[in-house]
């Protein structure tokens, strides 16, 4: 079934999709379900049984608690006089020059976008009558000390908790059991807020050494190969973020699959090398490492390849794990490798359900007030973009429940794309999304090569050190620093020569400060010290700590250029990279805040205090005001910024308030603006 891409609306169009998928197209228990072909006819998905269509419904942001949830908390750190610079990871024309999937450029090449990486321009929802964007709603983050509030009016006790016991207890396989109808499709079939949880059974991982996940139960198998029963599933392992890390708190398991006629022969059989075959053609696709290629291969061999977008019927699957230090996949901690505990944070799970053609991208307005598409009992919303997205997370005990409308637009903050709305006006549906995904994906573009990113994400192969102290360094990491296709470096390094800090927020955790300070010395060849700044920021001496944060990046600079961000065999310093055990079950303690108050709609990432980078440190010269025209203190948090007053322009409620991320400086002149950044490896 083609559906008309002008005059309907995507969330109308998917609904019609999922109707004549569900209803018209299915064969009853274990049939197939038909869905658009991107080379024209159907091409059936893997098996559905639904008798009843997913209908959603159009609900306005205004009504939620964060209106703003798409703008995540990392986007409202100050970037300290220009000198950290993390929005060069997300905000890029890089991917969007290249013509891959459905990204908005976001470093000035859309003028109707602007440059995120130079100015908070947050975009506002049904403005002045809503609380606008850059008054800050991360509140978790913001001030941590209110959630400790929140979590004492419960009556709950923190220092009672026994973290290393909670993150070893299995609450995925519970949560999987609530899964009914039929165990391998994607969609179950039987409604509830179960409904389209992934069908990959944690009784069947770790995935086996070629990454295939590879079942028990003939129920969940797709087919017979010569080793098992095939899910269908694969396990990708690639270069992590400084999003989901050891160190954040949070680490992925990542898996794909295709549609049913990929995993099939020219003769409509089952066939493994078939399979396999397509997997690596989607993946060539997605970093841009195709050699001609148009088609893919057997009974999908009519559909064609879209540059940079993945058919029709693709699934992700993505358990996001709290992190044990002592989970390599080798101990009873974990049968998960990479420090992924048991306990699972959240499963979040998307699904291809409708084409996107790269004609239909461009520099079109959007409606920024447009509702979202989603269900509010099936844990389910539409991205804008042609993608399901699902996901479930703990309940105050610490169950998987599916996720609200107002929690899921966090994820289409991340995972949409750019598309030309002609219908705004008439029930547009909200997208956002990031400049560096390719076809609203993080995972694939960053995937190792060959062989060694087909298996468990295990985080560059850490192994444990089962017999380390609690405050010590729990183990090493085995794979070498990947390196940045377009920018010929490290990407580890990239990262720290553009941040000089270990995540998205620019922190530097206590353990880093120190490594860095015993090997960054005048002793060891260095032009100073590596300068100490929590001084500065007890003294609240704003020229200072720009001055300190300038040398920083000049020192941080020095030291990867001389490759001592890693060791002999080229692997990352695990001290650059992992926690202790102790601050492993601090963050864990931290992030449970949070869970048992379920105040997920104003932050996940929590800290011990505000992060320096959420406090205000700026300069006579480079002041701004609160909103209501009172000066800000030194080391105050961030409420908000100054926004664009004038109702008639065009910019009405927009954030106007410069980043000081200059783009015109040189990289040897301290600069740090990248306007191509592509998360691509060689």
């Amino acid at each position: 079934m083609k559906l008309p891409l002008i005059g309907i609306s995507a969330a109308s169009a998917l609904s019609i999709f999922l109707v004549s998928a569900c209803v018209g197209g299915g064969s009853g228990e274990g049939g197939e379900a038909p869905a658009a072909n991107q080379g024209g006819g159907m091409t059936p998905s893997i098996a559905s049984p639904a008798k009843l269509p997913l209908r959603g419904e159009h609900i306005s942001r205004t009504t939620f608690a964060n209106p703003h949830a798409h703008i995540p908390a990392q986007c409202y750190v100050e970037t300290s006089h220009g000198t950290q610079n993390a929005c060069l990871f997300c905000h890029t024309d890089g991917v969007a020059a290249l013509g891959l999937g459905n990204n908005n450029p976001q470093a000035g090449a859309n003028s109707n976008v602007g440059n995120l990486q130079a100015e908070y321009a947050f975009g506002v929802v049904n403005y002045p009558f809503t609380v606008n964007s850059s008054i800050t709603p991360w509140i978790n983050t913001l001030r941590p000390e209110t959630l400790r509030a929140a979590l004492a009016e419960r009556g709950e006790d923190s220092s009672r908790w026994d973290l290393r016991a909670w993150v070893r207890e299995d609450n995925w396989s519970s949560a999987f059991a609530h899964r009914k109808g039929n165990p391998s499709a994607w969609d179950s079939g039987t409604d509830g807020p179960f409904r389209l949880f992934p069908a990959l059974a944690p009784a069947d991982l770790p995935a086996q050494d070629d990454g295939f996940v590879r079942s028990a139960s003939a129920g969940r198998g797709v087919f017979s190969d010569p080793r098992g029963r095939n899910t269908g599933w694969r396990a990708i392992n690639f270069m992590p973020y400084g999003i989901f890390t050891p160190l954040s708190g949070s680490v992925s398991g990542i898996y794909i699959r295709l549609a049913e006629p990929f995993m099939k022969n020219a003769e409509g059989a089952f066939d493994l090398a078939t399979y396999t075959g397509n997997l690596e053609l989607v993946e060539r696709n997605i970093q841009d490492r195709l050699a001609g290629e148009s088609s893919y291969l057997g009974a999908a061999a009519g559909v064609a390849i879209v540059r940079g977008q993945y058919p029709l019927g693709t699934e992700f699957a993505h358990p996001l794990h709290y992190v044990d230090v002592d989970a390599d996949g080798t101990t009873a901690a974990s049968p998960f490798p990479g420090l992924r505990a048991r306990r699972v944070k959240e499963v979040r799970w998307m699904y291809k359900a409708r084409e996107w053609h790269p004609d239909e991208f461009g520099n079109a307005l959007k409606d920024e007030s447009a509702p979202v598409y989603a269900s509010r009992d099936q844990g389910w919303i539409e991205n804008g973009t042609g993608w399901l997205l699902a996901a479930w997370i703990e309940d105050a005990d610490g169950r998987l429940r599916a996720q609200t409308p107002a929690e899921l637009t966090q994820c289409v903050g991340c995972h949409s794309g750019n598309v030309r709305q002609s219908d705004i006006g008439q029930n547009a549906v909200f997208t956002s999304g990031t400049g560096n995904t390719i076809d609203a994906t993080w995972s694939l573009p960053r995937k190792f090569a060959g062989a060694s990113g087909w298996r468990e994400m295990d985080y560059l192969g850490y192994r444990s050190a089962t017999a380390a102290a609690d405050d010590a360094m729990p183990g090493s990491l085995g794979t070498a620093e990947p390196v940045n296709r377009g920018l010929g470096k490290g990407e580890f390094r990239v990262f720290l020569d553009y941040v000089v800090g270990a995540s998205l927020y620019g922190d530097m955790p206590a353990t880093i400060d120190r490594f860095l300070a015993t090997r960054i010395t005048l002793a060891n060849g260095y032009a100073a010290d590596w300068p100490e700044l929590e001084g500065a920021l007890a003294l609240q001496d704003a020229q200072a700590i720009r001055d300190i944060q300038r040398q920083r990046l000049a020192l941080m600079r020095a030291f990867t250029a001389r490759g001592e961000h890693l060791d002999a065999e080229g692997r990352i310093r695990a001290e650059l990279f992992l926690p202790t055990r102790s601050d492993a079950l601090a963050a864990a303690a931290r992030y449970r805040q949070v869970v048992a108050t379920q105040r997920y709609e104003f932050g996940k990432d929590v800290f011990d205090h505000t992060p320096f980078t959420l406090r205000y440190f700026r300069t006579a010269d480079t002041a701004y005001p609160h909103q209501d025209g009172r000066p800000y203190v030194l080391g105050e948090a961030i409420t908000d910024r100054p926004i664009n007053e004038r109702v008639a322009d065009f910019t009405y409620g927009i954030g106007v308030t410069p980043t000081l991320i200059d783009e015109d400086r040189a990289f040897d002149a301290g600069g740090t603006f990248v306007g191509d950044y592509l998360p691509l490896l060689r």
